[in-house]
């Protein structure tokens, strides 16, 4: 399968037509667990569009009894978005010093989405996993954002180095997510999104729902 990278020329291309949807704390009904590993002093992490709560909502519904999603980080400010960018970036670079800009941009993309089309950072993004009913996290083969270099590429969602049980875990994830209106960015099992420019280009959607937004 063709996988199309963030750094990709058509996502960028996708219109944003915001719809003006607020975002929510996760954490305000508990219905949705949320982990501290990303948590930050105002609880941006904690946020979401109030459509993709909503839809997080339905997925967990539709997952066997026993089992919850995780909820590890939703938005992203821009600021922090274009940290993480660079500091990966940087990380590529000096690893791979006869890579051109562009080389690096696009390998970076693979796990850190380029700042100006983000979709943390339109709070329609959601990084998650599951666990089972005393807390623990389902074994998925590999750590929540290991990048493609630590973990020989098993961070893609269809990576066959890893165990049939984490490949299990990995499809009741996806199913659950998918059946209700998310998309997956294929190079990271645990990113999902929806209303965004790269959801709007996998559905075929004309425009996106939601553009970047900054935290009240």
């Amino acid at each position: 399968m063709t996988i199309i990278l963030m750094s990709d020329p058509s996502v960028a291309a996708i219109p944003v037509e915001d719809c003006g949807e607020p975002l929510v704390d996760v954490r305000q009904d508990g219905e949705l667990l949320t982990d501290t590993r990303r948590s930050d002093p105002v609880g941006a992490f904690a946020h979401l569009r109030q459509g993709v709560r909503d839809r997080l909502l339905d997925a967990q519904r539709r997952l066997p009894d026993g089992l919850r999603l995780l909820i590890v980080e939703g938005y992203r400010p821009p600021d922090l978005q274009q940290t993480y960018f660079e500091r990966y970036s940087a990380q590529l670079r000096a690893t791979n010093q006869n890579w051109t800009q562009q080389e690096i941009r696009v390998a970076a993309s693979r796990y850190v989405s380029p700042p100006e089309i983000a979709p943390h950072s339109a709070g329609s993004a959601v990084d998650l996993t599951l666990v089972d009913r005393t807390g623990a996290e389902l074994d998925m083969g590999t750590a929540m954002n290991a990048n493609p270099e630590n973990s020989e590429n098993a961070c893609y969602t269809g990576a066959h180095n890893i165990s049939a049980r984490a490949k299990a875990n990995r499809t009741t994830l996806s199913n659950a997510i998918s059946e209700a209106g998310l998309v997956n960015y294929l190079t990271e099992w645990w990113h999902w999104s929806y209303g965004d420019r790269y959801w709007a280009l996998q559905t075929k959607q004309p425009a996106a729902l939601y553009g970047p937004i900054e935290l009240p």
